[in-house]
């Protein structure tokens, strides 16, 4: 393979991540269709699980935590 299609591919990578992204933000934006007011441990299990899979990505890519 050439520099132009690892370019590619790479764009191709970035553009899933980037729409991953946004889609997690706009569901973010939206509590994560969880109704303030109903929140119970449940849901805060299912946010602990969310932020310790981010904090993976997060560590990797910035060399931090176990990556550091």
């Amino acid at each position: 393979m050439n520099n132009e299609q690892a370019l590619k591919a790479f764009m191709e990578r970035k553009a899933e991540i980037d729409n991953a992204l946004e889609r997690l933000q706009a569901l973010s934006d939206n509590h994560f269709n969880t109704d303030p007011d109903k929140v119970n441990w449940a849901d805060v299990g299912t946010m602990g699980r969310y932020a310790e899979l981010l904090k993976q990505i997060t560590d990797s890519t910035f060399n931090e935590g176990e990556y550091a």
